[in-house]
């Protein structure tokens, strides 16, 4: 059985400029015929990468799978601290994912989740320390929870939960930061997205079997249902994942002196970002990383 979500946008915008519509429905349309957006065979796969050393227990690797290079960010989150950042807590308009970074002196930062045409608000449960930029739970699409920094011993510092396994009264409250996004990869490794056509590049959270954070990102567009078994394919020890971001949005900044070491220009299903944002769409939510004092550790 596959999740359900009828009707909506993957990419995760209640309203967007006609501009970027019409870019994203042209590129996908002409996506839909390409053959080198099938499912490659794994054997056809680049799967092994080297992983590169950023820091002591940060990792970045770059998967070649027909067409497409796919990203991926891995860190420990022993050494590394999880911060979420909203413009509803610290005032402003959204920022790219690179100006988020520089502003708050981060290491990496990607798409916390989709947001509202208000431009602030998270579409599903988002808290971070005593601030709430949604109180509700999503009880229809939204079926996983990340959950970061826990607020008693004995819990890992970074765990993605089944709703559908673990009910959120639960385990919320025994984290500093809880958010809540459209489920792709179910424990322990299940495929939950539903067979599909409609193709857009793609940011999301993944777990991998030794509770490591993988931060994914692919600019070439797939179906998404395909992308997941591209990911399942690759050896990530991927146990679970959620969808962050899809489309103009979807972003990721590495900060680092090795421009090898950071993610390309955003670009969004193969077309350029509009000129008003060279760097990315500025977006009102997202998670980043920073190194642990060794207090911490």
């Amino acid at each position: 059985m596959t999740e359900q979500h009828p009707g909506r946008k993957p990419s995760g915008r209640l309203v967007r400029r006609a501009g970027a519509v019409l870019a994203w429905l042209l590129t996908a349309a002409a996506a839909l015929g390409d053959p080198a957006l099938a499912v490659p065979n794994p054997a056809e796969q680049t799967g092994s990468a080297a992983w590169r050393l950023l820091a002591p227990g940060l990792e970045l690797a770059t998967f070649t799978v027909g067409s497409a290079s796919i990203q991926v960010l891995r860190s420990d989150p022993e050494r590394w601290q999880t911060v979420a950042l909203a413009v509803s807590e610290l005032g402003g308009a959204p920022r790219t994912a690179r100006a988020w970074g520089e502003e708050f002196g981060l290491t990496a930062v990607i798409n916390a989740g989709m947001y509202g045409d208000d431009l602030r608000t998270h579409t599903g449960h988002f808290r971070t320390g005593d601030h709430v930029n949604n109180p509700r739970w999503n009880r229809k699409d939204y079926r996983q929870a990340a959950c970061f920094e826990p607020r008693e011993s004995g819990l890992p510092r970074f765990v993605l939960m089944d709703l559908d396994v673990h009910p959120y009264a639960t385990f919320a409250d025994r984290y500093d930061i809880a958010i809540q996004n459209i489920r792709l990869i179910r424990k322990p490794g299940e495929n939950r997205w539903p067979p599909n056509t409609r193709p857009w590049s793609e940011a999301c959270l993944g777990e991998d079997d030794q509770g490591r954070m993988l931060w994914i990102y692919c600019r070439q567009p797939h179906s998404m249902h395909a992308f997941i078994e591209i990911l399942l394919a690759l050896p990530l020890g991927l146990v679970a994942a959620q969808h962050l971001e899809g489309g103009l949005q979807a972003q990721l900044w590495v900060a680092s002196t090795d421009p090898a070491a950071a993610a390309p220009p955003h670009v969004a299903d193969g077309q350029p970002p509009p000129p008003r944002a060279p760097q990315g769409w500025p977006v009102p939510n997202v998670l980043g990383l920073r190194p642990r004092v060794a207090a911490d550790r």
